[in-house]
């Protein structure tokens, strides 16, 4: 299995990513893609990147499918959400308010 013909404007794009990308497991997708479209054979690829032959499969099956676009992680960007937007309004607004002029900082122990 290889990835679809790559132009020579998408080799190039492929390997100026490859020399600036910072991410890890971007990189690791583009080098098999750049492999896959050099006629290397999955075996080859699996060998020389030490990783996994359903790693490299699904590499070029979305790239084939998705294009540039399956060379990003799919990061959630966290845990999901636990506190509703109201709550969160809430606290924020607590966060912003100014605390009470009585004399005392928040460091004063009570009774102070």
């Amino acid at each position: 299995m290889l990835v679809r013909p790559v132009t020579i404007d998408e080799g190039r794009r492929l390997q100026r990513i490859s020399r600036t990308v910072k991410d890890p497991v971007k990189l690791r997708r583009v080098i098999v893609v750049l492999m896959s479209a050099q006629g290397q054979t999955v075996k080859d690829i699996i060998s020389l990147m030490q990783v996994g032959e359903d790693c490299v499969r699904d590499v070029i099956h979305a790239f084939n499918e998705r294009g540039f676009d399956a060379l990003d992680s799919k990061w959630s960007g966290g845990c999901p959400k636990t506190i509703s937007d109201e709550v969160r309004e809430h606290i924020c607004l607590i966060a912003r308010t100014s605390p009470p002029l009585t004399g005392r900082s928040l460091r004063s122990p009570p009774g102070a």
